[in-house]
C-alpha cells in the first residue's frame, strides 16, 4: 500500500523512519509548510484564472484557436487549484480526510486529469503557432475553431481515460501508524507504482517534449525571419507566440523536476539506489517537485498579463464594457438627486 495526495502528483505519506534511520525535523519542517503554500498558490490561482477565464468568455471578438487553447489549460489550472484546498485541510490535520470516499476520489481524478490535459493543451498550442508562423500560407483543419473545440473535447476524454486508476484505487482507510482516516491510493499490485511513472513520463514528458521542442524551434526561427515578419498574418500572430513561448518556458521549469524524481522513483523501486539517505531525500524530492508543479497553475494567468499586451488590452475593453452600466448608473442617481 502506498499513500499518495494523487495518481500523477505524488506527494507520499509513508513512515518517516527506515531501517532506523529517522529525518523527523525535515519532514515537520515540510509538512508545516505544506498547507500555507497550498493555500497561497489556491487563492492566487482562483483570482488569476477566473479573471483570464472571463476575458475570453466576455470578449467582443471571436475566440481564435489559439485563445480556445489557452482557456481550456486556464480552466484546467482552475480545476487544479480548487482542489487543492482539500488537501491543505488534510496535512493540517496530519492527514486526517474528513471529506468522504467521494471527494476523495474525485478530487484526485480532477488533479491527475489537469496534468495530462495541461500537457496536452500546450502541445496544441504549439503546433498552432507553429503552423502560424512556420506555415501562413498553409491552411489547416487544426486552425480552425470549430477543430479545435472538437479536439479540446477529445483532451478531456482522453484526461479522464488516463485518470481513471486514480478513481479506483483512491479509497479512504484507517492508517494504524499515523492513527488518522487517510485518503490513501492502494493499488492491487506493487507494479503499478511502475505502470504509474512510465504513463507520467512518456505521455506527460517523452512524447509532447519533441513535438514542442520542433515547434518552438521553427516559432523563434520565424520570429528571427524578418522577410517572415514583413507578411501581414505573421506580423498578427507574433504577439501570442511570445505568450506562448514563455507559458511553455514555465511549464518546463515547474515540471522537469517532476519528471526526473518519477524516474527516479521507478530505480528506487527496483532497489537500484543505495541506502536509507537516498530513500528519504527521495521522499522529500517528490514532495518539492509536486508543489513546484503545482504552482505553474497558478503563474501561468500572471504571465498573460506580464508578456501579453495583447491580453492585457482584452482585458482592458472587457472591465471597461462591464463597469460601463455602474457608471452609467451613477450619473443617472446624480442626475435625479441634482
Amino acid at each position: 500500500m502506498e499513500l499518495n495526495l494523487s495518481v500523477s502528483l505524488v506527494p507520499t505519506v509513508d513512515s518517516v523512519a527506515i531501517d532506523n534511520c529517522t529525518y523527523t525535523e525535515a519532514w515537520e519542517w515540510l509538512s508545516s509548510l505544506q498547507p500555507k503554500f497550498m493555500a497561497l498558490i489556491s487563492i492566487l490561482g482562483v483570482v488569476g484564472n477566473g479573471l483570464v477565464l472571463c476575458v475570453f468568455c466576455l470578449q467582443q471578438k471571436p475566440c481564435t484557436v489559439a485563445d480556445i487553447y489557452l482557456g481550456n489549460l486556464a480552466f484546467a489550472d482552475l480545476v487544479m487549484v480548487l482542489c487543492l484546498p482539500f488537501w491543505a485541510v488534510t496535512i493540517a490535520q496530519d492527514y486526517q480526510w474528513t471529506f468522504g470516499q467521494l471527494l476523495c476520489k474525485l478530487v484526485n481524478t480532477a488533479i491527475s486529469m489537469n496534468y495530462f490535459c495541461s500537457v496536452l493543451f500546450l502541445v496544441l498550442v504549439s503546433l498552432d503557432r507553429y503552423l502560424a508562423l512556420a506555415r501562413p500560407m498553409n491552411p489547416s483543419r487544426l486552425r480552425r475553431a470549430a477543430w479545435a473545440k472538437r479536439i479540446c473535447l477529445g483532451i478531456w476524454l482522453l484526461g479522464f481515460l488516463l485518470s481513471i486508476p486514480a478513481f479506483l484505487f483512491r479509497t479512504v482507510s484507517y492508517i494504524p501508524d499515523l492513527d488518522v482516516h487517510a485518503c490513501i491510493l492502494e493499488f492491487p499490485h506493487p507494479r503499478w507504482r511502475i505502470q504509474r511513472n512510465l504513463t507520467n513520463n512518456i505521455l506527460g514528458f517523452v512524447i509532447p517534449l519533441p513535438i514542442i521542442a520542433f515547434c518552438t524551434h521553427h516559432m523563434v526561427k520565424a520570429l528571427k525571419d524578418g522577410s517572415a515578419g514583413a507578411h501581414p498574418s505573421v506580423r498578427t500572430e507574433r504577439r501570442a507566440t511570445h505568450l506562448v513561448l514563455t507559458v511553455l518556458a514555465i511549464f518546463l521549469f515547474c515540471w522537469t523536476p517532476f519528471q526526473v524524481v518519477r524516474v527516479l522513483d521507478t530505480l528506487d523501486y527496483f532497489q537500484l539506489m543505495p541506502g536509507c539517505l537516498f530513500s528519504h531525500i527521495l521522499d522529500i524530492s517528490i514532495q518539492l517537485s509536486t508543489y513546484l508543479a503545482y504552482a505553474n497553475s497558478s503563474i501561468n494567468p500572471f504571465l498573460y498579463v506580464v508578456v501579453g499586451k495583447h491580453f492585457r488590452r482584452r482585458a482592458k475593453g472587457v472591465f471597461m464594457k462591464l463597469l460601463s452600466p455602474v457608471t452609467t448608473l451613477r450619473r443617472s442617481i446624480h442626475v435625479e438627486t441634482v
